[in-house]
């Protein structure tokens, strides 16, 4: 593509493993082509790679991935090492160093550590090395949640301020139905904006080895054209994928970039995680998605949960849907004193000068079509 200087590269577990399982080393070899010739053509690529619990799976010779988060993280920590090794040794081949990035849901929701996840992956690609990242499996405290790292390498996209996002699968793209089903299925080739229909053709993931379906690569795409990444959902297992892009081309489905959200909102709106609930009136709606306002304690009408200052909160309507996130400058506790007071009445009840309970430059607002999600 025109003017592609930086580009996130995410490859599902489906497109390099085989029918068997076993993490194939000519799908791998393949991949590893496409990004020496991105390096060749001046492009600086981050891959975003699921297959660690396959293969080690398949060291382990175990006849299907197990379901319990302890065998899990031990699958994924056996696993990670063999699939880094084979990175490392065909990127080596290739004259690349590759280095590995391990990020868990504490890297990404808090901002420091986000911080830290930034400059060391500018650094590597100063260095000349292409960053490999992967959640850390092996110590991860609840069950995976990036969808098969589809939202981790939306969140790494507009970490590393990347042109592109190319999310690769086992599809040609996203569909008018699922074409493992339907013969009359079409694919979509440009997605303007991400609406709640587009969200609704996103289906179940199409195989046991993997975790993420059509739906979280959408979900994925819509976050990183937020921030201004274009995205392409594309076809894996098609050995020319990645050099049609390089060549200018969109194989698949692209979604252009929006770029109405800055890197500190994004991170807010997407890798954020909400300590509770801000219920708010139809008039602070209109504030917040027509006006472009702050949210005023005066249109609070519930808190639920317990946070404190400074943590994320969501913000819906009366109906519970998601209208906005953001980060609360009043603790729980206080903000369930002040809901629904005028500023002067805040004053009075705290002691202290009245603040918005979320700033407009602290929160991310999500249009109607959002449909109750980011």
């Amino acid at each position: 593509m025109s003017g592609l200087a930086r580009m996130v590269i995410k490859v599902g577990t489906a497109v390099i493993t085989e029918e068997s399982g076993r993490v194939s080393r000519d799908r791998v070899a393949v991949l590893v082509d496409g990004i020496a010739g991105a390096r060749e053509a001046g492009i600086d690529v981050a891959l975003v790679s699921s297959g660690a619990i396959a293969a080690g799976v398949e060291r382990l010779g175990l006849d299907r991935r197990p379901a319990d988060l302890d065998t899990l993280q031990a699958v994924a920590s056996v696993g990670q090492g063999l699939l880094m090794t084979m990175y490392a040794d065909m990127f080596a081949s290739r004259g690349i160093t590759a280095g590995q990035v391990l990020l868990t849901q504490y890297d990404i929701t808090h901002r420091q550590q986000y911080l830290n996840a930034r400059h060391t992956l500018d650094r590597l690609f100063s260095m000349g090395v292409v960053p490999v990242v992967n959640e850390n499996d092996t110590v991860a405290t609840e069950e995976i949640t990036f969808g098969d790292n589809d939202m981790l390498a939306a969140l790494v996209a507009s970490l590393v301020k990347a042109d592109l996002l190319v999310l690769l699968t086992d599809t040609a793209g996203l569909h008018t139905a699922d074409p493992r089903t339907s013969g009359e299925a079409r694919l979509i080739e440009v997605v303007e904006k991400v609406t709640e229909e587009i969200e609704c053709l996103g289906g179940e993931a199409g195989s046991d080895r993997a975790l993420g379906g059509m739906s979280s690569k959408v979900q994925a795409a819509k976050a990183a054209v937020s921030t201004g990444v274009a995205t392409i959902i594309a076809d894996g297992r098609e050995p020319s994928t990645i050099g049609r892009v390089i060549e200018g081309e969109r194989p698949g489905t692209y979604f252009p970039a929006a770029g109405r959200v800055t890197s500190k909102k994004h991170w807010i709106g997407y890798a954020t995680m909400a300590c509770g609930t801000l219920v708010v009136d139809a008039g602070a709606v209109g504030a917040l998605q027509e006006r472009g306002g702050s949210l005023l304690p005066a249109g609070v009408t519930d808190v639920r949960g317990e946070f404190g200052i400074g943590d994320s909160v969501d913000i819906e309507d009366a109906s519970g849907r998601l209208i906005a996130r953001g980060l609360s400058n009043y603790s729980s506790t206080e903000a369930r004193k002040v809901k629904g007071l005028r500023s002067q009445q805040v004053e009075q009840v705290l002691g202290e000068r009245a603040e918005e309970m979320v700033h407009r430059d602290e929160l991310v607002v999500f249009g109607p079509e959002a449909g109750g999600s980011p």
